[in-house]
């Protein structure tokens, strides 16, 4: 695929922030997500223009802009499956555009792009997904709920929280798919700063994240295919912050997983990006102003002062439910010592620290190299310690 000195890791050596957000987008590929050969297509236009800010997202804008308008004539045409496909790789390609524009009515068109074509995609695509509205604090948080074909009675079910700079639209397709075919229900949600509800919403994310996990409980137990007593939790990225902490206060989940641990000291983490953008952005796998935009500062000087209220530290000995954390070897985000001390504060009686290390795959942040991996790992650990325990 790609040439030079650069690997399916690092497309674009020297430049993490690009090699993370391309791998992002090829961590898709399992799901019909995105085409393994459009990445390529974009990431060669790339390679000559990694010193243009604005190449990133005028290459990816491009081409979801292709696929968009051939999704639209395919539906037109009574094409509705084909369509579904296109209009799900335009909103992948929009939102990988949108990672790198700054705050403002250009980020929140394409965001809405993004949106739009990945819902069109989804529902022409799984007939057994429903996009859905989860009440919050007079306001609501949109949601995609997939339900397991098959089920019989009241089956599980796993709420599902995104990262900093992911979406429900994502993990639907690859937390969702696997869980359904488990025979569980997935409901996959943009909490507070996160997907459509930062992005069209302007809900800004906050540190009591627990608001969120009660609310999305309260909808999905309240489902009648759900079993109120079998509903886990699980958030990736900066969801292994929301996902812990929302255990730690609601006793009604009956599991909780980490995929990924995230910083242990989040004000040290947020400083280190200050520290990269004022030498070299591109060692950063964020951009300068995507944490201050997710918390609602003005600029990392006070996203670093907010940081310090976004701490698990005297909270995990709270936590009591079966507590499962993933955490890759060669994570280049968060740091495997801060999946250990998640682990260790935990106070779960039942608890599990799942490696991925180098020889297995799956080592990188999130088991984004090989995912399903990651997946895999998780499902059978619900299954032995939550669904069918």
């Amino acid at each position: 695929m790609a040439s030079g000195n650069s690997t399916w890791i690092d497309h674009f050596p020297g430049n993490f922030m690009w090699s993370n957000a391309t791998l992002v987008t090829k961590g898709m590929a399992p799901y019909g997500a995105v085409a393994l050969g459009e990445i390529d297509e974009v990431c060669e236009r790339l390679r000559a223009r990694q010193d243009e800010p604005q190449a990133w997202w005028e290459e990816w804008s491009a081409l979801a802009a292709r696929l968009d308008k051939a999704a639209q004539a395919a539906e037109s045409g009574g094409s509705r499956m084909s369509a579904g496909g296109l209009f799900l790789r335009a909103g992948m390609y929009y939102f990988t555009a949108e990672r790198f524009i700054a705050p403002g009515p250009e980020k929140r068109e394409m965001g809405r792009k993004a949106i739009e074509c990945q819902t069109k995609g989804i529902l022409a695509r799984y007939p057994n997904v429903e996009r859905v509205e989860v009440p919050y604090e007079g306001k609501s948080l949109p949601a995609l709920f997939m339900k397991a074909p098959g089920a019989k009675g009241r089956a599980p079910a796993m709420v599902a929280f995104d990262g900093l700079d992911n979406c429900k639209e994502m993990s639907v397709l690859f937390n969702g798919l696997e869980f359904a075919a488990r025979g569980w229900h997935t409901l996959a949600i943009d909490g507070p700063g996160q997907g459509e509800s930062l992005r069209l919403r302007d809900i800004k994310t906050r540190p009591d994240y627990e608001a969120a996990g009660i609310a999305a409980y309260d909808w999905a137990a309240a489902r009648a295919e759900v079993d109120p007593g079998r509903v886990a939790v699980m958030g990736y990225s900066f969801g292994g912050y929301y996902a812990p902490r929302i255990v730690a206060f609601d006793k009604r989940y009956c599991a909780c997983v980490a995929f990924g641990a995230m910083h242990w000291n989040m004000e040290e983490w947020v400083d280190g990006i200050r520290r990269a953008v004022r030498t070299d952005a591109k060692r950063s796998a964020q951009s300068h102003f995507q944490v201050p935009w997710a918390f609602g500062a003005k600029d990392l000087d006070q996203a670093v002062e907010m940081a310090k209220r976004f701490s698990l530290a005297g909270v995990a000995g709270r936590i009591e439910c079966p507590l499962l954390v993933v955490h890759g070897e060669n994570d280049r985000i968060v740091p495997l010592d801060s999946a250990r001390k998640l682990y260790e504060a935990a106070g779960s009686k039942r608890k599990t620290l799942k490696v991925f290390t180098a020889a297995e795959g799956a080592a990188e942040h999130c088991q984004v190299d090989n995912r399903q991996l990651g997946v895999d790992y998780i499902a059978d650990w619900l299954a032995d310690n939550a669904f069918n325990a």
